[in-house]
Protein backbone atom coordinates (compact mmCIF):
# COMPACT_ATOMS: atom_id res chain seq x y z
CA UNK A 1 0.00 0.00 0.00
CA UNK A 2 3.23 2.38 1.54
CA UNK A 3 4.87 1.56 -2.34
CA UNK A 4 1.31 2.25 -4.36
CA UNK A 5 0.77 6.13 -2.63
CA UNK A 6 4.32 6.45 -2.96
CA UNK A 7 4.17 5.78 -6.95
CA UNK A 8 0.87 8.19 -6.58
CA UNK A 9 3.07 10.89 -5.45
CA UNK A 10 6.29 10.94 -7.32
CA UNK A 11 3.61 10.96 -10.46
CA UNK A 12 1.98 13.58 -9.44
CA UNK A 13 5.19 15.29 -8.62
CA UNK A 14 6.75 14.95 -12.04
CA UNK A 15 3.34 16.28 -13.55
CA UNK A 16 4.09 19.81 -11.45
CA UNK A 17 7.39 19.79 -12.58
CA UNK A 18 6.86 19.28 -16.22
CA UNK A 19 4.26 22.01 -15.89
CA UNK A 20 6.31 24.45 -14.21
CA UNK A 21 9.09 23.64 -17.14
CA UNK A 22 6.73 24.53 -19.67
CA UNK A 23 5.44 27.67 -17.94
CA UNK A 24 9.23 28.96 -16.91
CA UNK A 25 9.88 28.51 -21.08
CA UNK A 26 6.94 30.27 -21.93
CA UNK A 27 8.43 32.98 -19.41
CA UNK A 28 11.58 32.97 -21.05
CA UNK A 29 10.27 33.40 -24.60
CA UNK A 30 7.81 36.57 -24.05
CA UNK A 31 10.97 38.23 -22.03
CA UNK A 32 13.16 37.96 -24.74
CA UNK A 33 12.11 41.10 -26.61
CA UNK A 34 12.87 42.75 -23.41
CA UNK A 35 16.08 41.53 -22.83
CA UNK A 36 17.33 42.72 -26.34
CA UNK A 37 16.70 46.48 -24.64
CA UNK A 38 18.97 45.46 -22.09
CA UNK A 39 22.19 47.24 -21.37
CA UNK A 40 25.27 45.07 -22.39
CA UNK A 41 27.41 43.38 -19.97
CA UNK A 42 31.21 44.56 -21.33
CA UNK A 43 31.99 47.40 -19.03
CA UNK A 44 34.17 49.32 -21.45
CA UNK A 45 35.21 53.13 -21.02
CA UNK A 46 32.52 55.29 -23.02
CA UNK A 47 30.18 51.89 -23.41
CA UNK A 48 26.80 52.67 -25.04
CA UNK A 49 23.93 50.92 -26.21
CA UNK A 50 21.40 52.82 -26.02
CA UNK A 51 19.71 52.92 -29.64
CA UNK A 52 16.81 51.09 -30.47
CA UNK A 53 16.93 47.35 -31.38
CA UNK A 54 16.24 45.90 -34.77
CA UNK A 55 13.38 43.59 -35.58
CA UNK A 56 14.26 40.05 -35.32
CA UNK A 57 15.05 38.54 -38.77
CA UNK A 58 14.96 35.50 -37.86
CA UNK A 59 13.45 33.22 -35.55
CA UNK A 60 13.72 30.29 -34.07
CA UNK A 61 16.43 27.33 -35.10
CA UNK A 62 16.96 29.59 -38.85
CA UNK A 63 20.59 28.96 -39.58
CA UNK A 64 22.32 32.31 -38.87
CA UNK A 65 24.43 33.97 -41.68
CA UNK A 66 28.10 33.50 -42.24
CA UNK A 67 30.07 36.42 -42.21
CA UNK A 68 32.61 35.87 -45.23
CA UNK A 69 33.08 39.67 -45.32
CA UNK A 70 33.24 41.94 -42.42
CA UNK A 71 33.88 45.92 -42.50
CA UNK A 72 34.61 46.83 -39.01
CA UNK A 73 34.70 50.51 -38.36
CA UNK A 74 36.62 50.42 -35.01
CA UNK A 75 36.74 54.60 -34.46
CA UNK A 76 34.06 57.02 -35.93
CA UNK A 77 36.58 60.16 -35.59
CA UNK A 78 37.98 61.97 -39.21
CA UNK A 79 39.91 64.39 -39.73
CA UNK A 80 37.84 65.38 -42.78
CA UNK A 81 34.06 66.75 -43.20
CA UNK A 82 32.66 65.32 -45.98
CA UNK A 83 29.03 66.47 -46.02
CA UNK A 84 27.26 63.08 -46.74
CA UNK A 85 29.00 60.98 -44.46
CA UNK A 86 27.17 58.10 -42.99
CA UNK A 87 29.14 56.97 -40.50
CA UNK A 88 30.05 60.24 -38.51
CA UNK A 89 31.61 61.03 -34.83
CA UNK A 90 29.48 60.31 -32.86
CA UNK A 91 31.60 59.02 -29.83
CA UNK A 92 35.47 58.77 -29.67
CA UNK A 93 35.82 55.31 -28.27
CA UNK A 94 38.02 52.52 -29.71
CA UNK A 95 38.02 49.04 -28.10
CA UNK A 96 41.49 48.41 -26.56
CA UNK A 97 43.90 46.63 -28.87
CA UNK A 98 43.41 42.69 -27.41
CA UNK A 99 39.78 43.19 -26.93
CA UNK A 100 39.44 44.28 -30.60
CA UNK A 101 42.13 41.11 -31.63
CA UNK A 102 39.56 39.13 -29.60
CA UNK A 103 36.21 39.85 -31.94
CA UNK A 104 38.10 39.36 -34.72
CA UNK A 105 39.56 35.61 -33.91
CA UNK A 106 35.80 34.92 -32.92
CA UNK A 107 34.92 36.06 -36.53
CA UNK A 108 37.38 34.08 -38.15
CA UNK A 109 36.30 31.26 -36.31
CA UNK A 110 32.39 32.15 -37.20
CA UNK A 111 33.66 31.66 -41.29
CA UNK A 112 35.17 35.29 -41.64
CA UNK A 113 37.39 35.19 -44.77
CA UNK A 114 37.67 38.95 -45.17
CA UNK A 115 37.96 41.51 -43.10
CA UNK A 116 37.97 46.09 -44.07
CA UNK A 117 38.87 48.48 -41.81
CA UNK A 118 36.98 51.46 -42.48
CA UNK A 119 36.25 54.66 -39.75
CA UNK A 120 35.77 57.78 -39.08
CA UNK A 121 39.88 57.34 -40.29
CA UNK A 122 41.67 54.41 -39.32
CA UNK A 123 45.07 56.28 -39.52
CA UNK A 124 44.00 58.55 -36.58
CA UNK A 125 44.33 56.15 -34.14
CA UNK A 126 48.16 56.04 -32.62
CA UNK A 127 49.36 57.33 -36.03
CA UNK A 128 48.39 54.51 -38.24
CA UNK A 129 49.94 52.02 -35.26
CA UNK A 130 46.58 50.72 -34.66
CA UNK A 131 45.21 49.52 -37.44
CA UNK A 132 48.70 48.46 -38.78
CA UNK A 133 48.96 45.87 -35.75
CA UNK A 134 44.99 44.99 -36.65
CA UNK A 135 46.40 44.00 -40.08
CA UNK A 136 49.17 41.98 -39.15
CA UNK A 137 47.39 40.35 -36.70
CA UNK A 138 44.75 39.26 -39.31
CA UNK A 139 47.49 38.25 -41.74
CA UNK A 140 49.91 36.73 -39.91
CA UNK A 141 48.49 35.31 -36.98
CA UNK A 142 44.52 34.55 -37.95
CA UNK A 143 45.75 33.51 -41.75
CA UNK A 144 42.71 35.78 -43.73
CA UNK A 145 43.12 35.18 -47.39
CA UNK A 146 42.24 39.44 -47.56
CA UNK A 147 42.97 42.40 -45.39
CA UNK A 148 42.34 45.57 -46.27
CA UNK A 149 41.56 49.13 -45.50
CA UNK A 150 39.38 51.99 -46.36
CA UNK A 151 40.96 55.69 -45.70
CA UNK A 152 41.07 59.34 -47.09
CA UNK A 153 44.98 58.54 -47.63
CA UNK A 154 45.68 61.86 -45.95
CA UNK A 155 47.67 60.75 -43.25
CA UNK A 156 49.41 57.20 -44.43
CA UNK A 157 53.04 57.59 -44.38
CA UNK A 158 55.90 55.70 -46.65
CA UNK A 159 57.18 54.44 -43.51
CA UNK A 160 53.53 52.55 -42.36
CA UNK A 161 53.90 51.04 -45.95
CA UNK A 162 57.35 49.73 -44.63
CA UNK A 163 56.08 48.62 -41.58
CA UNK A 164 53.08 46.94 -42.30
CA UNK A 165 52.26 46.59 -46.13
CA UNK A 166 53.34 43.28 -46.71
CA UNK A 167 49.98 42.36 -44.53
CA UNK A 168 47.98 44.58 -46.55
CA UNK A 169 46.11 43.02 -49.47
CA UNK A 170 44.04 45.90 -50.41
CA UNK A 171 44.22 49.84 -49.74
CA UNK A 172 41.26 51.86 -50.98
CA UNK A 173 41.15 55.19 -50.95
CA UNK A 174 38.11 57.38 -51.08
CA UNK A 175 38.13 59.95 -53.60
CA UNK A 176 34.95 61.69 -55.01
CA UNK A 177 36.09 64.37 -57.71
CA UNK A 178 39.85 65.27 -59.42
CA UNK A 179 38.55 68.71 -59.40
CA UNK A 180 39.98 70.45 -56.00
CA UNK A 181 36.90 72.41 -55.67
CA UNK A 182 34.68 70.14 -55.71
CA UNK A 183 36.85 68.38 -53.00
CA UNK A 184 36.58 71.38 -51.10
CA UNK A 185 32.95 71.91 -51.36
CA UNK A 186 32.54 67.97 -49.81
CA UNK A 187 34.50 68.37 -47.28
CA UNK A 188 36.96 66.05 -48.55
CA UNK A 189 40.47 67.92 -47.80
CA UNK A 190 42.00 69.30 -44.68
CA UNK A 191 44.62 72.03 -44.67
CA UNK A 192 46.81 72.70 -48.04
CA UNK A 193 47.08 69.53 -49.07
CA UNK A 194 46.27 68.32 -51.95
CA UNK A 195 44.06 65.03 -51.99
CA UNK A 196 44.42 64.60 -55.80
CA UNK A 197 47.92 64.95 -55.76
CA UNK A 198 48.32 63.17 -52.56
CA UNK A 199 46.47 59.68 -54.30
CA UNK A 200 48.73 59.48 -57.24
CA UNK A 201 51.57 59.43 -54.35
CA UNK A 202 49.37 56.69 -52.76
CA UNK A 203 49.27 55.01 -56.03
CA UNK A 204 52.95 55.08 -56.24
CA UNK A 205 53.66 53.58 -52.81
CA UNK A 206 50.94 50.75 -53.58
CA UNK A 207 53.20 49.38 -56.55
CA UNK A 208 56.25 49.59 -54.58
CA UNK A 209 54.91 47.76 -51.35
CA UNK A 210 52.72 45.64 -53.39
CA UNK A 211 49.52 46.31 -52.08
CA UNK A 212 46.24 45.94 -54.22
CA UNK A 213 45.38 49.92 -54.91
CA UNK A 214 41.24 50.79 -54.94
CA UNK A 215 39.29 53.98 -54.81
CA UNK A 216 36.00 54.45 -54.04
CA UNK A 217 33.76 57.90 -55.11
CA UNK A 218 30.65 58.57 -53.47
CA UNK A 219 28.65 60.08 -56.20
CA UNK A 220 26.93 63.07 -55.39
CA UNK A 221 25.18 66.72 -56.42
CA UNK A 222 28.46 68.29 -56.80
CA UNK A 223 30.24 65.35 -59.03
CA UNK A 224 27.36 63.65 -60.62
CA UNK A 225 28.22 65.79 -64.00
CA UNK A 226 32.10 64.64 -63.67
CA UNK A 227 33.68 62.88 -66.34
CA UNK A 228 36.71 60.65 -64.44
CA UNK A 229 37.47 58.16 -67.15
CA UNK A 230 40.71 59.27 -68.13
CA UNK A 231 42.11 60.16 -64.31
CA UNK A 232 40.62 56.52 -63.47
CA UNK A 233 42.57 54.94 -66.57
CA UNK A 234 45.20 56.14 -65.44
CA UNK A 235 45.43 54.84 -61.92
CA UNK A 236 44.16 52.01 -62.99
CA UNK A 237 42.77 50.59 -59.79
CA UNK A 238 42.40 47.09 -59.23
CA UNK A 239 38.46 48.44 -58.80
CA UNK A 240 36.72 51.76 -58.52
CA UNK A 241 33.75 51.37 -56.49
CA UNK A 242 31.46 53.82 -57.48
CA UNK A 243 28.49 54.43 -54.73
CA UNK A 244 25.36 56.50 -54.83
CA UNK A 245 24.89 58.94 -52.02
CA UNK A 246 23.03 57.33 -49.22
CA UNK A 247 20.86 59.14 -46.26
CA UNK A 248 20.88 57.32 -42.83
CA UNK A 249 18.95 58.72 -40.38
CA UNK A 250 20.97 59.67 -37.16
CA UNK A 251 23.97 59.80 -39.20
CA UNK A 252 23.88 62.07 -42.45
CA UNK A 253 19.99 62.98 -41.44
CA UNK A 254 17.58 63.48 -39.55
CA UNK A 255 17.54 65.89 -35.99
CA UNK A 256 20.35 63.65 -34.48
CA UNK A 257 22.77 63.59 -36.91
CA UNK A 258 25.78 65.54 -37.38
CA UNK A 259 25.24 65.97 -41.12
CA UNK A 260 22.85 67.22 -43.16
CA UNK A 261 23.40 65.40 -46.52
CA UNK A 262 19.86 66.07 -48.29
CA UNK A 263 21.69 68.51 -50.47
CA UNK A 264 24.42 65.80 -51.82
CA UNK A 265 21.30 63.35 -52.65
CA UNK A 266 21.14 62.35 -56.54
CA UNK A 267 18.29 60.35 -58.03
CA UNK A 268 18.89 56.72 -59.76
CA UNK A 269 18.63 58.64 -63.00
CA UNK A 270 21.30 60.78 -62.36
CA UNK A 271 23.50 58.20 -60.64
CA UNK A 272 22.48 55.56 -64.18
CA UNK A 273 23.67 58.64 -66.04
CA UNK A 274 26.78 58.85 -64.47
CA UNK A 275 27.85 55.04 -64.41
CA UNK A 276 26.48 54.87 -68.44
CA UNK A 277 29.05 57.60 -69.02
CA UNK A 278 32.01 55.25 -67.50
CA UNK A 279 30.90 51.98 -68.62
CA UNK A 280 34.04 51.44 -70.88
CA UNK A 281 35.95 51.79 -67.38
CA UNK A 282 36.92 47.56 -66.96
CA UNK A 283 36.91 47.76 -63.07
CA UNK A 284 34.09 49.74 -62.37
CA UNK A 285 31.88 47.93 -59.69
CA UNK A 286 28.65 50.26 -59.23
CA UNK A 287 26.75 50.66 -55.82
CA UNK A 288 23.31 51.89 -55.85
CA UNK A 289 21.60 52.43 -52.70
CA UNK A 290 19.23 49.21 -52.75
CA UNK A 291 22.59 47.09 -53.39
CA UNK A 292 24.22 48.87 -50.36
CA UNK A 293 21.54 48.93 -47.30
CA UNK A 294 21.44 45.04 -47.18
CA UNK A 295 24.71 43.64 -48.30
CA UNK A 296 27.14 44.70 -46.18
CA UNK A 297 28.21 43.11 -42.71
CA UNK A 298 29.18 46.42 -40.64
CA UNK A 299 30.52 46.17 -37.28
CA UNK A 300 30.37 49.43 -35.23
CA UNK A 301 33.43 50.34 -32.63
CA UNK A 302 31.43 47.96 -29.89
CA UNK A 303 31.65 45.25 -32.07
CA UNK A 304 28.06 45.51 -32.88
CA UNK A 305 26.77 44.34 -36.53
CA UNK A 306 24.57 47.56 -37.50
CA UNK A 307 21.31 46.92 -39.20
CA UNK A 308 20.49 49.65 -41.99
CA UNK A 309 17.19 47.92 -43.26
CA UNK A 310 14.82 50.63 -41.59
CA UNK A 311 17.26 53.66 -42.78
CA UNK A 312 18.80 53.83 -39.46
CA UNK A 313 21.85 52.08 -37.79
CA UNK A 314 20.51 49.72 -35.25
CA UNK A 315 22.95 47.90 -33.33
CA UNK A 316 22.57 43.84 -32.70
CA UNK A 317 24.34 43.31 -29.31
CA UNK A 318 28.39 43.09 -29.22
CA UNK A 319 29.99 39.85 -30.12
CA UNK A 320 32.25 40.17 -27.54
CA UNK A 321 29.20 39.47 -25.18
CA UNK A 322 26.59 37.43 -27.29
CA UNK A 323 28.70 35.53 -29.41
CA UNK A 324 29.21 35.97 -33.52
CA UNK A 325 26.13 33.77 -34.37
CA UNK A 326 23.85 35.01 -31.80
CA UNK A 327 24.38 39.25 -32.89
CA UNK A 328 24.57 38.57 -36.80
CA UNK A 329 20.98 37.66 -36.68
CA UNK A 330 19.95 40.99 -36.21
CA UNK A 331 22.45 42.35 -38.70
CA UNK A 332 19.51 42.28 -41.28
CA UNK A 333 22.36 41.03 -43.74
CA UNK A 334 21.37 39.95 -46.79
CA UNK A 335 23.78 37.57 -48.18
CA UNK A 336 21.92 37.23 -51.82
CA UNK A 337 22.61 40.64 -52.28
CA UNK A 338 25.78 40.22 -51.24
CA UNK A 339 26.76 38.18 -53.84
CA UNK A 340 24.69 39.35 -56.22
CA UNK A 341 26.70 42.99 -55.98
CA UNK A 342 30.10 41.12 -56.70
CA UNK A 343 30.98 40.86 -52.95
CA UNK A 344 32.70 37.78 -53.15
CA UNK A 345 35.49 38.92 -56.03
CA UNK A 346 39.53 37.67 -56.16
CA UNK A 347 40.45 39.67 -53.19
CA UNK A 348 44.14 38.16 -52.53
CA UNK A 349 46.80 40.55 -53.50
CA UNK A 350 48.33 36.36 -53.79
CA UNK A 351 45.17 35.33 -56.13
CA UNK A 352 45.58 38.19 -58.31
CA UNK A 353 48.90 38.43 -60.17
CA UNK A 354 49.19 41.96 -60.38
CA UNK A 355 52.32 43.25 -62.27
CA UNK A 356 52.97 46.13 -59.04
Amino acid sequence: MQLVLLARLLSVGRAVLAALRGRLGALCWSLAPLSLSLPLSLSLPGWRDSAPRPQREQEGDDAAPTPTSVNYHFTRQCNYKCGFCFHTAKTSFVLPLEEAKRGLAMLKEGGMEKINFSGGEPFLQDRGEFVGKLVQFCKQELELPSVSIVSNGSLIRKQWFEKYGEYLDILAISCDSFDEDVNVLIGRRQGKKNHVENLHKLRQWCREYAVAFKINSVINRFNVEEDMNEQIKALNPVRWKVFQCLLIEGENSGEDALREAEKFVISDEEFDRFLDRHKDVSCLVPESNQKMRDSYLILDEYMRFLNCRNGRKEPSKSILDVGVEAAIKFSGFDEKMFLKRGGKYVWSKADMKLDW
